[in-house]
């Protein structure tokens, strides 16, 4: 039985391609890795930190999605007449302590390490550790929280790297940046809100995003596979793990988006 450390994914991520100085948005499952990582989720973090060093920039999702409006919650405990209590007594977002929301152990563990920042977005929000942090979560858009405006667009701009580490294309956050690009008819909508603090009191926003449908994520990342050269595939202990240029599988996914749902 192999037992998982902390060097051992180092040398896994390097025999990947990670790279000392890399801009680096991770999709994790700490599942995948393995039962036997000795240290678990700060095993994982620390090798992360480790490949790219203090030179490259550390990236994850956060988000705290029970933080939105009940309206949007899918198989809902709450009768349409709680909706307005809920909105009403939300405690209010806090970058600092909001805990994420279904992202994983990694994710959770990642947010809590010394130096990582963490965007003002209520329910979706990023943390980043590393050279580009600061300006990878700044001022991030309440609207179309995803798009130019967002850590994953500044990723975008750094010219930075996409690693999912045991999970699918449907894990990739960064396909939403292409759905908000692509010149398609018909986009969805949807109209959320979240309990933040504005002025120092806790106030119910409301805000929406555009282009929210992840119905062809996992279709657009095998026509990506198959037709480019651009992924890496290999393991990260017992995870099948793909590290790509973001800007590769973004422009990918415009083209393929305008294509196929204009089609639809």
């Amino acid at each position: 039985m192999q037992i998982i450390t902390t060097q051992t994914l180092v040398n896994d991520l390097k025999n990947l391609g990670v790279q000392t100085g890399q801009t680096l948005l991770v999709h994790t499952s700490m599942k995948a890795l393995g039962k036997h990582v000795l240290g678990d989720a700060p095993a994982v973090v620390d090798a992360l930190m480790e490949v790219i060093t203090p030179e490259g920039t550390l990236v994850m999702p956060t988000n705290s999605t029970n933080n939105t409006d009940p309206a949007t919650w899918g198989r809902n405990p709450f009768t349409p007449e709680q909706w307005d209590t809920i909105r009403a007594e939300m405690p209010p977002y806090r970058p600092e302590i909001t805990p994420s929301n279904r992202m994983g152990m990694i994710n959770e563990c990642f947010r809590t390490y010394p130096g990582v920042r963490r965007s003002s977005h209520p329910a979706f929000s990023f943390a980043a550790w590393g050279k580009h942090a600061a300006f990878v979560t700044a001022n991030q858009s309440l609207n179309n929280s995803v798009a130019e405006q967002s850590p994953v667009g500044r990723v975008y701009e750094l010219d930075g790297w996409i690693l999912l580490m045991g999970v699918g294309y449907e894990r990739n956050t960064s396909l939403h940046l292409a759905d908000y690009w692509a010149d398609y008819p018909f986009k969805e909508r949807e109209d959320n809100g979240s309990a933040m603090l504005v002025n120092g009191r806790c106030q119910w926003v409301t805000y929406y995003d555009e282009a929210v449908g992840m119905d062809n994520f996992a279709a657009i990342g095998e026509s990506f596979e198959r037709e480019t050269d651009e992924v890496m595939i290999g393991k990260v202990a017992a995870a099948t793990v793909r590290l790509m240029r973001q800007r590769a599988l973004v422009d990918y996914a415009v083209r393929w988006l305008e294509t196929n749902r204009a089609e639809a």
